[in-house]
């Protein structure tokens, strides 16, 4: 990791999954507090849940690891240390972690803190130990809707069950699935529709269906980072007209409208607008392509794009 900012850290410690409306509170008063001090905003998380030691197994996550330094990033967190949650940390006591990692590898000047956070052994690690260690510690507010916290586990559920709504209620942003483009069947491409096959690294997805989407395409040198935006329709699911192997698990396949370039390998960004309709098995691949075609102009509809004029590929209704 880089050396600690002469002006010291800022630090939040958490998975973070999902960045929802509970996290941002603590990323915004991070921000805010490390401008005040003149130090560097950081965020100490984990590149798996801690779930997958402690209890044997973990959640399928809202956002992989590459998701949330992005979303880090955008919330204008400086810098993040991403730490294995393996045995040796989970038998880290408390005191071990603030002096080692907080002070030592960090220079933690100031500590911005969930409202649940605990750490260390036994979950030792709370705003008042620490503030009994000597740390500057502020605590963001938890954050409630409808009578009930926003958290991770809550917005898990509503997009499980489709609800994109509540989901991006909790979120405080869109649904958003996070991949790198791999190489499938091409049948797409057979039918007139090439799409690009998405890689999730074990995010969660809404149900299987077709949906109107808004797909960001990452940096080539830096897939945090946004280069260009486009309209698409996103197909989850099995593939039940196409002949062959049912998949294992569903396929997540993006359909960008008015958009010819090479996707191989660059990270996309898929952003839910609405779901269009369910999975259903056709008569054959010519009434397949005929949905499809209908599935787009739907999309098309949707974003008020009835042309390809758009030359930065953002239609008037995105």
């Amino acid at each position: 990791m880089p050396p600690p900012s002469a002006g010291g850290s800022v630090v939040s410690i958490g998975v973070f999954d999902g960045v929802h409306l509970g996290h941002e509170e603590i990323l915004r008063a991070n921000v805010a507090r490390a401008k005040e001090l003149g130090a560097r905003s950081t965020v100490v998380t984990f590149s798996s849940h801690p779930k997958e030691i402690l209890l044997g197994r973990g959640p399928r996550t809202l956002t992989s690891l590459e998701h949330r330094l992005g979303l880090f990033e955008r919330a204008g967190i400086q810098h993040t240390l991403t730490l294995q949650f393996n045995e040796a940390l989970r038998s880290m006591s408390a005191k071990a972690f603030a002096n080692e990692i907080l002070k030592q590898e960090l220079d933690a000047r100031s500590l911005v803190l969930g409202f649940d956070s605990k750490f260390g052994q036994d979950r030792e690690g709370t705003p008042d130990y620490l503030r009994s260690l000597g740390f500057d510690v502020q605590v963001a507010p938890k954050v409630i809707l409808g009578g009930r916290a926003v958290s991770s586990t809550a917005i898990r559920e509503a997009v499980e069950l489709g609800d994109l709504v509540g989901a991006e209620t909790m979120l405080g942003r869109p649904v958003t699935l996070y991949g790198r483009v791999v190489h499938g069947a091409e049948v797409g491409r057979t039918l007139g529709f090439p799409t690009a096959n998405l890689d999730l690294h074990h995010e969660l997805h809404p149900p299987p269906g077709v949906y109107a989407c808004r797909v960001h395409v990452a940096e080539d040198s830096k897939p945090t980072q946004r280069s260009s935006s486009h309209a698409a329709a996103c197909n989850i699911g099995f593939r039940p007209t196409v002949e062959g192997e049912r998949p294992e698990n569903p396929l997540v396949e993006v359909h960008l409208l008015d958009f010819d370039d090479d996707l191989y390998g660059r990270y996309l960004e898929v952003e839910f607008s609405a779901h269009l309709r369910s999975e259903q098995r056709f008569s054959g691949l010519s009434a397949l392509k005929e949905q499809i075609q209908a599935d787009i102009e739907a999309v098309r509809r949707l974003f008020g794009r009835e042309t390809p004029e758009d030359p930065s590929g953002i239609g008037s209704g995105l």
